[in-house]
């Protein structure tokens, strides 16, 4: 026949080789004549050529067939419109297929799976926003432990949902999606917001301590940091400007993450400065009180 059979490996030479038993290329050539020399047993036990009871005819099948899970299948890849979310997308395809077997415009016995990315995002859920909001708590209860204080920590969370405002706008204004890799971006945006604003709010506490008044101690405080800030911020932003330009492949990936922490950082610096007193300045006045 055409075909080969696989018996098994030897090595030979520091090498792997494979043991295929094939007919010889005569036995080959003509199929018509290689089923004519296939016999089956016929009425009274004799030999008939298999020919006599099969047709040959020449096909052109799939040079390739996929399988999933064992069961022959189909890959159908696709990508959400501009401005369409990745969750948006999966659940508008999901619901045409639904519809699609209500219709019985399919076979019943056909289903749909999904894979890859599709299927880490789909399998996560609404894991991402747990982590983020987890990521802050956690970060507040450190500050709050390493302060002694309630108001301190808050002073330094609250610059956080300007960063996330800026992160968003920018990738809004990018035309991009919402994915997975912007998520890991917000998480590193809440570590860079408050360490910025720790940088104002650990030396105004010192000068507090030190017996200066509330309304000194947080000027000075951000006199005395601001290069330190500016100096910290341009050169996080200038070293993701690579991911922001990315070409390539897998630059969507790398544009998207570079982007939210790229625009988020902007908002840092330029909401963080000036806010960051304000709540310190605000909150340790009312606890006074």
């Amino acid at each position: 026949m055409k075909g080969s059979y696989y018996v098994n490996n030897f090595n030979r030479f520091g090498r792997s080789w494979q043991v295929n038993v094939q007919a010889d290329a005569k036995h080959r050539g003509d199929m018509r004549r290689a089923m004519e020399e296939l016999k089956v047993p016929g009425a009274g036990d004799q030999p008939v050529p298999l020919t006599t009871l099969v047709q040959v005819r020449d096909r052109v099948g799939p040079s390739l067939v996929m399988r999933y899970n064992l069961y022959p299948a189909a890959a159908v890849f696709g990508q959400p419109a501009p401005g369409t979310g990745s969750t948006s997308a999966l659940t508008m395809v999901q619901e045409h297929f639904d519809s699609l077997q209500r219709e019985t415009t399919i076979p019943p016995l056909m289903a749909a799976e999904w894979t890859e990315m599709a299927f880490m995002q789909i399998r996560s859920g609404s894991t991402a926003a747990f982590l983020f909001v987890l990521g802050v708590v956690l970060v507040f209860l450190v500050l709050a432990a390493l302060y002694e204080s309630w108001a301190l920590p808050l002073a330094v969370i609250l610059v956080v949902p300007m960063c996330l405002l800026s992160a968003l706008l920018g990738v809004h204004w990018a035309g991009m999606d919402i994915t997975i890799f912007t998520q890991v971006g917000f998480v590193v945006l809440v570590g860079l917001a408050c360490k910025n604003a720790i940088l104002i709010v650990e030396f105004a506490r010192q000068l507090v301590q030190e017996g200066r008044p509330l309304r000194e101690a947080t000027v000075e405080a951000c006199r005395l940091r601001l290069r330190p800030i500016l100096m910290t911020s341009l050169a996080f932003i200038l070293g993701v400007v690579p991911l922001v330009v990315a070409e390539g492949a897998g630059a969507e990936m790398r544009r998207t993450l570079g982007l939210a922490v790229f625009s988020g950082m902007l908002g840092v610096t330029l909401f963080g400065i000036f806010l960051t007193p304000v709540f310190f300045y605000t909150l340790l006045r009312r606890g006074r009180r």
